[in-house]
């Protein structure tokens, strides 16, 4: 892409965004090459970059021609298509909403929007209630505040397939950015609260005491972290009996710009430091919060005088056990019960599944391939199989009534496996403790290097190529086998990542970012206690630094 001349045309033409203008008019040669040397990129994740003028940011032009391509996608594929818009708290989320519901309308493609901000679940959850031809839920996840983005659903309510992604982009390459046009007064359909009463009222249907007694009263403090979460969440811990709850006020209200916490994942201790003085002040053991579009969920429990942030792996560990061993004490596992996590999530799972007789699947990195697998279950009728799916990345889903990962729902199961065994006397670090002495303690941790730039991508490509070379050991461990998913590996897609099985049963992950320009690692070091385990990790991160 000539990015000198497409700049000049963006600023003849470019006139839909007052703050569009103003920012091409700021822009130095520096700018003006990252906005413009690429197309932004595109694939099973939909859309996702940082806001602003050019073709490799997130604006009004870019969502109209996405539209415009997913429209000509659809018009192809169905005969009366329609589609479900979802949006989050974000900036501009709600002006892209309107553009993308616009340029579908003008297509002659129904549209059923939700008349307020919602969660990423209800996206899914919406397509397959309405029997939707597609969905598109404009967010950012837990990226910074200068972020947002564009994520695509399937009629399964599934993030859309890499044969899917590759279709939709094929029509989206044949539109001019400046050429789409556009519904000034479209006709949509306002999703009605009916459809999320159905939602809440389907996810109460996961919990699995089955008639075992807790006390709801429990003390609980929750951040939805300025995003969607709130609505959702309080309801249905509400309507489920959870009445002792405190909300972290200055992170109550929607707000795009996040002014509590820049990084709003709450993987993040800075993002969850607000929540835990609320603990403090309130005597609460328990702190929940929810990413923007609240997919995934973060937790703190109180340790001691303090509170520790439990990783997505401890929580997944933690829900695995619960829901196992509350099925199992009940009665309720069903035939072939199953059990699906990604590749880059702890192993240690696989075993505690086993010792349930749960049958694990392993796919590749990213929700939409649990998703997959929860449809593949249910083109045979057997849906109701997988009894949970989580991902190391605070991802979670009980059950098979969405193809996504839903921190409503996680929030819901967290609250209640808290309750149950807080009215037992225990607390999740103990029960936590329970596991790793049962099933031997294991360490997981995650390393991202971030590569920004027109010159990232090609570093990071070097990296990949430079580990492909051959290792024979990583810090003082001896590989023992290389798994090379680039060519297809275990019946899953082709997929840029290594995975290195080490001896004494750790592993290492390599892999790019699908969304962000990060090479992200992620290691896993089995080991008789906490202090052996950080201190094998330690020769892990300092000998993949070198390799770097």
């Amino acid at each position: 892409m000539n990015h000198k001349a497409e700049y000049k045309r963006w600023k003849e033409r470019a006139v839909a965004d007052e703050d569009l203008i103003h920012e091409l008019e700021g822009m130095d040669e520096v700018a003006i090459e990252d906005a413009f040397y690429r197309d932004l990129a595109f694939g099973t994740g939909g859309l996702r970059g940082i806001i602003g003028a050019g073709t490799n940011r997130m604006n009004v032009y870019i969502v109209a021609k996405a539209s415009q391509g997913l429209s000509q996608y659809l018009l192809k594929k169905f005969s009366s298509p329609s589609v479900v818009i979802g949006y989050d708290s974000r900036i501009k989320s709600d002006l892209f909403a309107k553009v993308a519901a616009a340029v579908f309308a003008k297509n002659g493609i129904q549209v059923h929007i939700w008349p307020e901000l919602l969660p990423v679940p209800t996206v899914s959850f919406a397509v397959r209630y309405l029997h939707a031809s597609q969905g598109v839920m404009i967010t950012a996840s837990h990226n910074p505040s200068k972020y947002n983005g564009y994520k695509i659903y399937g009629a399964d309510g599934c993030q859309i397939t890499i044969e899917a992604a590759v279709a939709i982009l094929s029509e989206i390459e044949k539109v001019d950015v400046f050429s789409v046009l556009i519904d000034e007064n479209p006709e949509v359909e306002y999703i009605n609260d009916s459809v999320l009463t159905a939602f809440i009222e389907r996810v109460k249907q996961e919990s699995v005491l089955f008639g075992d007694e807790i006390n709801r009263d429990v003390a609980i403090v929750y951040s939805p972290l300025n995003g969607t979460g709130l609505k959702p969440v309080t309801r249905i811990l509400k309507e489920s009996g959870f009445n002792n709850i405190t909300v972290v006020e200055e992170q109550r209200i929607p707000d795009g710009n996040f002014p509590t916490c820049p990084y709003p994942n709450p993987e993040i201790r800075d993002a969850m430091e607000l929540g835990i003085e609320y603990c403090r002040n309130n005597g609460a053991e328990l702190l929940i919060a929810t990413d923007p579009d609240c997919d995934r969920c973060g937790i703190a429990v109180k340790d001691g005088n303090d509170y520790r942030l439990l990783s997505g792996n401890e929580v997944g560990l933690l829900l695995l056990d619960y829901v196992c061993s509350q099925r199992e004490k009940h009665g309720k596992m069903p035939t072939d019960p199953v059990f699906i996590k990604t590749i880059v999530t702890m192993d240690l799972a696989e075993r505690v599944a086993a010792h349930y007789g749960v049958r694990t699947i392993n796919v590749l990195t990213g929700f939409k391939f649990i998703g997959e697998q929860i449809g593949n279950l249910e083109a045979v009728g057997k849906a109701n199989s997988c009894i949970f799916g989580f991902e190391e990345s605070y991802g979670y889903l009980t059950g098979s009534y969405i193809r996504d990962k839903d921190a409503v729902n996680a929030a819901f199961m967290i609250c209640e496996m808290f309750a149950f065994y807080k009215t037992r006397g225990i607390s999740l670090t103990e029960k936590l403790d329970e596991l790793w002495k049962q099933y031997g303690y294991c360490l997981n941790t995650l390393h991202s290097y971030e590569f920004p730039g027109r010159g990232g991508m090609a570093k990071m490509q070097k990296i990949m190529v430079d580990f492909r070379k051959g290792i024979d050991e990583i810090g003082g461990l001896k590989i023992m086998e290389v798994q090379d998913y680039s060519k297809g590996l275990n019946g899953l897609p082709k997929s840029d990542v290594l995975k290195y099985l080490l001896e004494q049963n750790c592993s290492v992950v390599v892999r790019p970012s699908g969304t962000e320009p990060k090479l992200k690692m992620y290691i896993s070091v089995s080991s008789e206690n906490k202090e052996r385990a950080e201190a094998v990790e330690a020769c892990i991160v300092e000998e993949l630094q070198k390799l770097m």
